[in-house]
């Protein structure tokens, strides 16, 4: 296995409940490095193009209005498999099907409003990475 880097976002819902520390504290705990954090809001342009490739899905317009509802927690994280380490402590996309040991299961309430974000494939990861930080603040 070898070491990738992944795009893992804190999302509105966890960030206003006050779990942004404790979901970070859960990724150091896991192994992962936090090669490069920042907490911003999305504009509703960032998010859609963030999101593009739901544009046409029946709930785009519900996703982009979540992820601009309110601040986000953006890491790169690296790791040996990094991108399904990530996947597998996040847990489920429906929160109320996730284990008590995920993040999602833990701070998640739904599968909307499911607390975490996290690339699906080398090539998303490169992409979302990319998206949301510069190459000077990358490692």
């Amino acid at each position: 296995m070898s070491l990738q880097q992944t795009l893992a976002i804190v999302k509105p819902d966890a960030v206003k409940a006050g779990n942004s520390g404790n979901i970070i504290a859960m990724i150091e705990a896991a192994g992962f490095n936090i090669a490069a954090m920042k907490k911003t809001r999305l504009t509703k342009p960032q998010a859609e193009g963030f999101y593009y490739v739901h544009a046409e899905r029946p709930f785009f317009p519900e996703l982009v209005e979540f992820m601009t509802s309110g601040p986000v927690v953006l890491m790169i994280l690296e790791a040996e498999g990094a991108i399904q380490k990530w996947r597998d402590l996040m847990g489920p996309t429906d929160a109320t099907k996730a284990g008590p040991d995920t993040v999602r299961g833990r701070y998640g309430t739904s599968i909307g409003e499911n607390a975490s974000h996290g690339s699906d494939a080398p090539e998303t990861a490169a992409f979302e990475t990319a998206y949301f930080f510069s190459c000077f603040e990358r490692k």
